[in-house]
């Protein structure tokens, strides 16, 4: 049994306006991030802790062209 390959992943296949989307939370996604790291720091709760890490989960998905 063969198993499929998958297709590489290439951007400019996307509509012009989800590339923007693409894009813009790529830039912001960090920041953001690092925000939510330093108020988890000061006052850390369960739902700021889940967050952060849905955050940085996003910010590494961006970061190896999966999303």
């Amino acid at each position: 049994m063969k198993r499929k390959r998958r297709k590489s992943y290439n951007p400019y296949l996307l509509p012009p306006w989800l590339r923007k989307v693409r894009f813009y939370c790529k830039q912001m996604i960090i920041p953001i991030a690092v925000f939510q790291g330093l108020r988890t720091l000061f006052l850390p709760t369960t739902g700021d802790f889940l967050l952060l890490i849905l955050l940085i989960f996003i910010a590494w998905l961006l970061w190896i062209d999966f999303i």
